[in-house]
């Protein structure tokens, strides 16, 4: 069987590694950048820290900003023609898998204009070019879309998440500073970083998986176990958020390679239906999942329990199951991460709504337990 994996060009890693951008730039032989940010991130002075280098080094830019927390179709054909308008030649995405989503969008249209509805983006595209130059630097902990060949736009009119999945979307340089993460509020570093612990698991469990990825994926558990907390309840601590800084991306290198599984088939129409952060959705989700994956996946469960330092001597292999999942649910609530669906304003009548995109969602084959739409309806009165 022959496998694949894609990383990025080249990727800078440490405090203060936003002062390559310069470097980077004229290594791609950029002259003007759009740079891709949210509006709070612009408010909150984290974009400045970046642009901050722009001005420093003479370097010409415009900022687009016109993007959602879960970023639409109408988000990325507004950033296509901002790009056009602004004569530039590379993009720099500044902020969380919302800002980098959003750039890889406007990048790929921009290379591949036959597809300019978006929606013909969904799935496997086959697009011709490699997308406009992308430098990606990451403001949160959790999606790894730095380094991922995924993005996900909400298709408005359906209400629904598109996965899209390109090869030619990923970003050339990857600058992961982990001093743009020191603002990020509790709630949204305890999310992201679940969500960066459900890649890990989903990617080191899904069909895809081999030796590679799951040498990355196990390393991953290992860190964002020693570090979320930390980073949590020390937002300004070097250690904790460096440390959750470069574990998501590792897990970011593994997943985007071999796939996911059904948490994220779950989650998107979370996102879509009620604009649940991903994050959340995920995290919620994973504990409950992952015991109904349990019976494909017990030699991998007890590697998980051992990475999260859970594993005792003696245990048989449903033990270490048990307590891998037991260790997933308990950092979850000690970070502050909802545990039931109705805190979050679902209802039962929504259910059959959200599993009939979960079915379909592209993640969903991925999982090693194959499901049918009963079976998810199910799943999710569980976290009713």
């Amino acid at each position: 069987m022959v496998q694949r994996f894609i990383l990025n060009e080249v990727s800078y890693f440490g405090a203060g590694s936003r002062k390559q951008l310069p470097e980077a730039i004229a290594r791609l032989g950029g002259k003007k950048a759009l740079v891709v940010s949210d509006k709070g991130l612009i408010k909150f002075g984290v974009t400045k820290m970046v642009t901050d280098e722009l001005d420093l080094a003479n370097i010409p830019y415009e900022i687009y900003s016109e993007i959602k927390p879960n970023p639409t179709v109408t988000n990325v054909k507004q950033g296509v023609e901002a790009f056009k308008r602004a004569g530039a030649d590379l993009l720099i995405a500044i902020g969380g898998g919302s800002s980098m989503d959003t750039a890889k969008g406007i990048g790929i249209v921009t290379t591949n204009p036959e597809f300019a509805d978006i929606v013909s983006l969904e799935g496997c595209a086959p697009t011709k070019h490699k997308s406009i130059p992308i430098i990606a630097m990451p403001t949160t902990a959790g999606t790894a879309a730095e380094t991922t060949i995924n993005y996900v736009i909400i298709d408005e009119e359906k209400q629904k998440k598109m996965v899209c999945v390109d090869p030619n979307d990923i970003p050339s340089v990857a600058i992961i500073d982990a001093e743009l993460m020191y603002s990020l509020p509790k709630s949204l570093t305890a999310a992201t970083g679940m969500d960066a612990l459900t890649h890990a698991i989903e990617g080191l469990i899904t069909k895809g998986a081999w030796e590679m990825s799951d040498m990355f994926e196990v390393e991953a558990i290992k860190m964002i176990h020693k570090y979320l907390e930390l980073a949590v309840n020390e937002p300004k601590n070097p250690e904790g958020r460096n440390g959750m800084a470069v574990a998501q991306y590792i897990a970011g290198m593994a997943f985007s390679n071999v796939g996911l599984g059904l948490v994220h088939g779950m989650a998107h129409p979370m996102g879509a239906l009620f604009d649940i952060p991903h994050g959340v959705a995920n995290a919620l989700l994973l504990p409950t999942i992952m015991k109904f994956n349990a019976e494909k996946c017990m030699d991998k469960y007890v590697t998980i329990a051992k990475a999260m330092e859970v594993y005792k001597d003696g245990m048989n292999k449903k033990e270490a199951a048990q307590a891998a999942c037991d260790a997933v649910q308990n950092l979850a609530i000690r970070v502050g991460i909802p545990q039931h669906l109705s805190e979050l304003g679902i209802k039962e009548n929504d259910i059959p709504a959200l599993a009939e995109q979960a079915i379909n969602d592209v993640c969903t084959p991925g999982n090693p337990r194959d499901v049918t739409i009963e079976e998810i309806i199910e799943l999710y009165k569980k976290v009713l």
